[in-house]
């Protein structure tokens, strides 16, 4: 079975069935996401996408730092099946993967989550310079999509740091070089202090900014430049909701940082209840891939319109017959 392996020559009758019952729990809760969770957090991030890159020109700093959100919420789609697919997560697994294609996914989860993670993070710095300085270019759309560009690009850049420690991990010791880099806690401690500590510190600094200026209305808060209030919502309820899926699974890293590999840990009883945790908290950062679409489906209330005009304009260039609402593009441009 995938965790019940023997690690030593006392092991009980008890902790054989404790094992099995991790097991059968963690294949049930793979299966579950994998045939629910997994299709509605594809179309809904496709839909997230097209939605909003369609309509370009009502897109917000917001709306801009969700689609970036949603992209990266793709790629731990693809990056899903392969994982929950296999022995590590579940019984009936469909396939094993050799050391080249784990390094591959858990550089694509790696640079997922560090998107994830600062597209929250810098979304609620932004929204804070919104509400304080609401007329300024500091947050506006054109900045925000320059912004996405360098998330991704340090993003690949941190992970590029990691991949050496696994890479490493992985090959001959006979090479003088990789064999000083053969640490893999290395790699998670770089991961949990870029990708978890520093947003981390960052979202408790703009919530107290943007907490302070709600205690401190000014004329300025009737303005018509500022962001729907609805977006405020939207943005604390998904600041929040990222941290509590994330932040189970950098506390994982953080403990094989401190404790090391939970194989080489004197008392051996704990390694597979450390395991399971391990893979359910893998699992709830996956489930961030389909939560924060529906959340942003729910609470946003300009999405169905948005929704609406892109269902008409394909309508419109099947049909060729709408040339009222080519003529409301035309105004809104100009």
């Amino acid at each position: 079975m995938w965790i019940c392996i023997v690690y030593n020559e006392t092991d009980t009758s008890v902790d054989f069935r404790l094992c099995q019952d991790y097991g059968l729990i963690l294949s049930i809760l793979s299966l579950v996401y994998l045939l629910v969770c997994f299709p509605l957090g594809l179309c809904y991030n496709v839909l997230l996408v097209a939605v909003n890159l369609s309509n370009k020109v009502s897109m917000t700093m917001p709306d801009v730092y969700f689609v970036n959100m949603a992209i990266a919420g793709l790629v731990l789609s693809l990056v899903a099946p392969a994982e929950l697919l296999s022995s590590t997560f579940t019984r009936w697994h469909a396939w094993e993967y050799n050391n080249e294609v784990y390094i591959t996914l858990l550089i694509l989860f790696n640079i997922s989550s560090l998107v994830v993670m600062y597209s929250t993070t810098l979304l609620s710095l932004d929204y804070y310079i919104e509400r304080a300085l609401p007329r300024t270019y500091m947050s506006s759309v054109y900045n925000t999509k320059h912004v996405c560009g360098f998330i991704w690009g340090g993003a690949v850049l941190t992970s590029f740091s990691s991949l050496l420690f696994y890479v490493c991990n992985h090959i001959s010791t006979k090479m003088v070089e990789c064999s000083k880099m053969q640490n893999k806690e290395a790699a998670d401690a770089i991961m949990m202090f870029i990708g978890y500590a520093v947003p981390a510190v960052a979202v408790l600094y703009a919530f107290v900014l943007i907490l302070r200026i709600r205690k401190e209305s000014t004329p300025l808060d009737q303005d018509s430049a500022r962001l729907d209030p609805s977006i405020h919502r939207l943005l604390l309820a998904s600041v929040c909701v990222q941290f509590v899926l994330w932040t189970p699974y950098y506390m994982t890293l953080l403990v094989h940082t401190v404790a090391g590999a939970p194989g080489y840990i004197s008392n051996a009883h704990y390694f597979p209840t450390y395991y399971f945790l391990r893979c359910v908290s893998k699992l709830l950062a996956f489930s961030s891939s389909f939560v924060m679409p529906l959340m942003y489906r729910q609470m946003n209330k300009n999405f169905s319109n948005k929704l609406q005009r892109l269902l008409r304009r394909l309508n419109c260039s099947r049909d060729q017959s709408c040339p009222h609402e080519h003529s409301t593009v035309q105004q809104v441009v100009t």
